[in-house]
C-alpha cells in the first residue's frame, strides 16, 4: 500500500513538472522526468485544439530469418494499419491504446529522425525501440515462429481536400511517398 501511494505521488510530481511553466527544479530534473514521462505519460494540448491529419499513414512490417540450411527469407509484409482500424471499426468503445498507439508512435519517431533514419539523441534510440517493439509484439502474435529481425514500411498518402460549392476544384495533391526504415535487429525475447 505504502509502495502504490508513494509512486502515485511521485507521478502526479513529476508530471505536474512537466505541465508546469519552466522553473529551476524542472530544469534541473530535466533528464529525470522526461524519462518517465516518455512515451507512456506524454501530455499535451491536441484534445483541447486538435491538430487535424492532412495525411494517412499505412504502417507495415515484414520479418527477416535465417533457415536451418543458412538461407535468407523474408516475410510479405503484414499491414499493422489495417489491424488498428479493424480494431476501432468493429469496436464499439475502441480504447485510446488501439486507435493511437502506432500513429503516436510514428510520429514521435519522425520527431525525434527527421528523414534519417540514425539515431542522434537517447530519446531517438528510445522512439525507435517503442516503434520496434511494437511491430514485434503484433507481428509475434499473428504470425507463428520466430524471427530475427524486422522492417518497416511506411506509405504516406495526402488526404484530398474537400470541394466548396461554387469554387474551382482544389489542385492535385502530391503523390503517396514510401518511406522504409532500415532492418532491425530483434533478440530471442522480443526485445
Amino acid at each position: 500500500m505504502a509502495l502504490c501511494t508513494a509512486t502515485s505521488l511521485i507521478h502526479v510530481f513529476l508530471v505536474f513538472l512537466f505541465v508546469a511553466p519552466p522553473n529551476q527544479l524542472s530544469q534541473y530534473y530535466s533528464t529525470q522526468i522526461n524519462a518517465w514521462i516518455y512515451p507512456l505519460f506524454e501530455q499535451n494540448w491536441r484534445l483541447f485544439a486538435p491538430d487535424p491529419e492532412s495525411v494517412t499513414r499505412q504502417i507495415s512490417a515484414r520479418t527477416e530469418r535465417t533457415s536451418a540450411d543458412g538461407t535468407r527469407q523474408v516475410s510479405d509484409w503484414y499491414d499493422l494499419t489495417a489491424v488498428d482500424d479493424a480494431d476501432v471499426k468493429h469496436n464499439i468503445f475502441p480504447s485510446h491504446t488501439t486507435q493511437n498507439m502506432l500513429r503516436r508512435s510514428w510520429t514521435a519517431y519522425l520527431e525525434a529522425f527527421g528523414n534519417g533514419d540514425r539515431p542522434h539523441s537517447e530519446r531517438a534510440r528510445m522512439m525507435q525501440k517503442y516503434l520496434r517493439n511494437i511491430a514485434v509484439e503484433r507481428l509475434t502474435a499473428s504470425r507463428n515462429g520466430t524471427f530475427e529481425a524486422v522492417q518497416l514500411r511506411v506509405i504516406t498518402r495526402p488526404i484530398a481536400v474537400p470541394a466548396t460549392p461554387g469554387k474551382p476544384r482544389p489542385a492535385a495533391q502530391s503523390p503517396a511517398e514510401t518511406r522504409y526504415l532500415p532492418w532491425w535487429k530483434v533478440a530471442t525475447d522480443g526485445n
